[in-house]
């Protein structure tokens, strides 16, 4: 499974913006991008969402039992 920060800076990258300009972009301080990219815990979910629906994607709850079996089945 890719982590928030693996797709937000691969996403990124594919569309050959630097943090500055997706920033702008996406209407969030730099400082978002970095903390994102970087992996940081303590994220304003709100922010994340708006970076997120640069690429058509948004946070939502995931039941943990469910994706384990998912994941598990996985080759």
């Amino acid at each position: 499974m890719t982590s928030l920060a693996e797709f937000v800076k691969t996403k990124r990258n594919e569309v050959n913006l630097t943090q500055e300009a997706f920033a702008e972009r996406a209407g969030v301080a730099l400082t978002v991008i970095r903390k994102i990219e970087q992996g940081k815990e303590n994220l304003n979910l709100e922010k994340v969402n708006q970076v997120l629906k640069m690429f058509g994607h948004t946070l939502a709850p995931v039941n943990a039992r469910e994706l384990s079996r998912t994941n598990d089945r996985t080759p």
